[in-house]
């Protein structure tokens, strides 16, 4: 008897692992029959890119009574995690990157009641658009400032995936540059993935040791490695996408920030309304979706005329006055 009660076990074992796999999504929160989903790059812990998109949904839970989930899906995965949101009755699956466009205009065929947007991309569909965050303004200001402040006449730029919308922000932030001081040297560096924090440091250290004494990243996750060799080799850093001036490394003098509550809540209302058409939306300073935030604790390392600029550039830019150079994707 004792075996026949070891195999019955050992059976329930074996069908229990070949069960159902639990949802690798957040448990949904929020209580609404307004259903918000979010797929980010990377984890939303990363004090930039995901969290931002992460703050926003969550505007959107608080402020709408919405119930919101969120997970990670990155290449095949956005496919499969897109379908099941749309099955599940979500009315909105928000992919907080350019790759998520392409995978939204091909699911939302089957989905007419649900609505697919990315954060930059440029196939629409009547439930599929994308908008953009103009986050080259808020880099060329960073690029702006070290401009007028670099010593050695070099600057640098370190990213992840070379792709449109990161490289279009580096053309934002070598324009401010060169705006600032025409002779700038501007090093451009992809170390291919957002999540390899060391080769994000060997890759910045690689600039430092080529003259660049001001740099800015596009590194996600792995951007904790950019500020590290900064550290080591005391040059400043910018923040991107999110306000990353408290970093604990103390190199942060600037970040060039993405405000994304506001532009999700809008999103979020016209489609509840059905009044979403798919388009793209630039959403940029004069909205209040980008901003360009100094470190206050680093301020005293900002001569007071290099301020002054830097705060009339961003009035003239949020006015319009002056047009900030983006690629077209």
């Amino acid at each position: 008897m004792s075996r026949f009660i070891a195999l019955f076990a050992v059976c329930l074992v074996a069908l229990a692992s070949c069960g159902p796999k639990e949802d690798s999504a957040k448990p949904e929160a929020g209580g609404g029959d307004f259903k918000v989903a979010l797929l980010t790059p990377g984890p939303i812990s990363d004090s930039g890119w995901n969290a931002l998109a992460y703050e926003g949904l969550k505007g959107v839970e608080s402020e709408m009574g919405a119930t919101v989930s969120n997970q990670e899906a990155t290449g095949t995965q956005i496919r499969d995690a897109m379908r099941s949101y749309a099955q599940k009755g979500y009315q909105l699956v928000f992919g907080h990157g350019f790759e998520y466009n392409e995978p939204a205009a091909e699911v939302a065929k089957d989905f007419p009641d649900t609505v697919f947007v990315s954060s930059s991309g440029g196939l629409t569909a009547p439930n599929v658009g994308a908008f953009r965050f103009y986050l080259e303004q808020g880099f060329y200001l960073c690029g702006f400032m070290a401009g007028l402040m670099s010593k050695t006449g070099v600057v640098a730029m370190i990213g992840g995936m070379d792709v449109p919308s990161i490289k279009s922000t580096f053309r934002g932030f070598a324009a401010g540059a060169k705006a600032a001081r025409p002779d700038i040297e501007v090093k451009e560096i992809y170390t291919g993935n957002f999540t390899d924090s060391g080769a994000a440091k060997q890759a910045t250290l690689q600039a430092i040791a080529q003259g660049a004494d001001f740099v800015i990243h596009q590194a996600n996750n792995a951007a904790q490695g950019v500020f590290d060799a900064c550290k080591e080799k005391g040059v400043f850093a910018f923040g991107a996408n999110a306000d990353q001036n408290a970093n604990e490394s103390g190199v942060v003098i600037a970040s060039g920030v993405i405000v994304a509550r506001p532009a999700f809540l809008e999103l979020a209302k016209r489609v509840k309304e059905k009044t979403y058409k798919g388009e793209i939306l630039l959403m940029g300073m004069e909205v209040g979706a980008i901003d360009f935030v100094l470190n206050p604790a680093l301020a005293d390392k900002v001569p007071a005329d290099v301020k002054e600029k830097v705060e009339a550039l961003k009035a003239q830019i949020k006015s319009n006055e002056v047009a900030v150079p983006k690629d077209e994707f």
